[in-house]
């Protein structure tokens, strides 16, 4: 929880109030995807050495024993990589062991998709390519998240809806790093795309969010889900008003009322 709260302001407090079990679940499904994330983002590290890096990472979930061959693989790279990455092992650990082949599952996809798109420069042109982006780094949580409603308590969800929330929230980040991303050289814009374009594609998936998690039945899915969603959709309202971050006050303000 120490890790979580120190790389997620939005999700500590709303994976924090989860019980026991779905609570372990989920965080170790956030820490794993953090990790992963952290080495696709890793300013210092050039891009075939992230592509080995998450390849192997990847390679690791067919191993007899997932865990060993994670912290086996990544001891070499512990000095070049923050510690929410090199900890993976960890946080896949830290999983119950019945909810480990969900996590497991989408933790692999997401390495190799994320090779991917480091070997090709995150070079995004269509909307099609925005879309396969926010699937692969966001889209695939929102996946996730279902499936770990339904092994909790048997709560059903829409897949489709489920992506939008995970798109949404995305989106949300791309507009308001924009700034900082070009400095690095990467756009996640689609050439001829403007603010108003990746508003209306980010409000387009906040809209299925919204539809998510009315479709969810009272308990912690809903729960859970209210919290990041509605701190996107403030954030959203600010940027299109002129500003960015929601200030501290503002959060708290937010996870008060609901």
């Amino acid at each position: 929880m120490t890790m979580l709260k120190k790389t997620s302001r939005t999700f500590y407090i709303p994976i924090s109030h989860l019980d026991t079990g779905l609570r372990e679940a989920v965080a170790s499904a956030y820490l794993c995807m953090r990790a992963i994330d952290e080495v696709e983002d890793h300013p210092d590290l050039n891009e075939s050495l992230k592509v080995e890096i998450l390849m192997g990472i990847q390679e690791t979930f067919n191993a007899p024993n997932v865990i060993d061959a994670v912290t086996e693989f990544l001891l070499p790279y512990r000095e070049q990589l923050p510690e929410v990455s090199w900890r993976l092992d960890e946080w896949l650990n830290l999983c119950p062991s019945s909810a480990a082949p969900i996590v497991n599952r989408y933790i692999q996809k997401m390495s190799l998709e994320m090779a991917e798109w480091a070997a090709c420069n995150w070079k995004i042109e269509t909307e099609e390519d925005l879309d396969r982006y926010t699937y692969s780094v966001a889209g695939m949580v929102g996946e996730m998240l279902s499936d770990l409603w339904f092994w909790n308590d048997g709560t059903q969800s829409d897949s489709v809806k489920a992506i939008g929330f995970g798109r949404g929230l995305q989106a949300v980040n791309i507009l308001r790093n924009r700034a900082e991303d070009r400095t690095r050289g990467v756009d996640f814009f689609p050439k001829g795309w403007e603010m108003k374009d990746m508003m209306q594609y980010t409000r387009r998936n906040l809209e299925l969010a919204d539809s998510y998690i009315a479709d969810l039945k009272e308990g912690p899915a809903l729960k859970f889900c209210k919290i990041p969603l509605a701190l996107a959709n403030a954030t959203v309202k600010l940027i299109g008003s002129g500003g960015n971050k929601l200030t501290r006050d503002a959060v708290l303000k937010i996870v008060s009322r609901l």
